[in-house]
């Protein structure tokens, strides 16, 4: 079976959930409080796992109980966490997460042990990078590291897919080096200056990341689904309709379901067909790793 590496954060979500989001200097009283195993990359990797793939995991924890826990997730799931790398000076990472009745939400993120995702830490790890089919990346880990791990990745022909999530500035050198980049609308305006308000807008976008080398831009749009632009042309994906309870692990579903299938050997616009359905199914749950989909779930979906 292909390989595929996740090098990315590992946090544990403490998620309050209210009838409205929060106002600058407002206090809002919650239903009720649960915590998740979290954090993009970690939901990422257990995303690709559940879809099919044969999935290792490069992460930074603390030498705390939140990180015992989550390492012994990861293994409960079938992840290689051979990689993860335990930090004794520095907590682990936690995210803050309230959602609000319609399911949208708001996080903040203490990064705590992600921080020490070093770039020295990358380089020791080249060889996984090297022989994975594919390297999947976000940016809640330093990106002088994200950097490094791509350009490792453009030298030994591994395809790298990247959620720029949170968006930063990623130089064009990197852009050119990358297979995928897979930003959500506030992510491609950010990266682009194109503000992203409908699929026409998220093309214009999608063009400037292609004209900067990108092989493949994939704009995900919510409930609107998902949008592809490569050399052979734009494609748009629909999105099912779906009553949404909780949408914190939608983007991460999805850029783990895309990862499992490419490595799988599916063409980018099937594999997009089959992340968007498991995408909407991870909605409709709460919690971050507690909503993603098994490959029976979204294949089901998807008919």
């Amino acid at each position: 079976m292909k390989s595929i590496l996740v090098i990315g954060s590992s946090n544990t979500d403490m998620v309050i959930r209210v009838k409205a989001l929060p106002l600058p200097g407002q206090t809002v009283m919650g239903d009720n409080f649960q915590t998740f195993a979290g954090g993009k990359g970690a939901n990422q990797a257990v995303a690709a796992r559940r879809a099919g793939g044969n999935v290792s995991f490069l992460a930074a924890v603390g030498n705390d109980e939140l990180g015992k826990s989550a390492t012994d997730l990861f293994e409960t799931e079938g992840i290689d966490t051979s990689l993860i790398q335990v930090i004794d000076d520095l907590p682990s990472g936690v995210a803050m997460i309230f959602v609000d009745d319609a399911g949208e939400n708001c996080i903040s993120v203490a990064p705590g042990a992600n921080n020490a995702l070093t770039t020295e830490i990358v380089r020791r790890n080249a060889s996984a990078i090297s022989t994975a089919d594919v390297l999947l990346l976000q940016l809640e880990t330093p990106i002088e590291a994200v950097i490094e791990a791509v350009d490792i990745a453009a030298q030994h022909a591994t395809r790298c897919v990247l959620n720029p999530a949170p968006a930063a500035e990623i130089p064009d050198k990197t852009l050119a080096e990358l297979y995928c980049i897979t930003p959500n609308e506030t992510e491609a305006e950010m990266l682009t200056g194109v503000a992203v308000v409908d699929a026409e807008s998220a093309a214009g976008a999608a063009e400037n990341l292609l004209r900067r080398g990108v092989e493949n831009v994939v704009v995900t749009l919510g409930g609107n689904g998902a949008l592809l632009c490569n050399s052979d042309g734009t494609h748009h994906q629909d999105a099912p309709s779906v009553p949404v309870v909780d949408s914190t692990a939608a983007g991460d579903t999805f850029n783990g379901v895309l990862v499992a299938l490419l490595a799988e050997g599916l063409p980018i616009k099937e594999a997009i067909r089959l992340a968007v359905a498991a995408a909407s199914l991870s909605v409709q749950k709460a919690g971050a790793i507690g909503s993603l989909p098994l490959r029976r779930a979204f294949d089901v979906a998807s008919q």
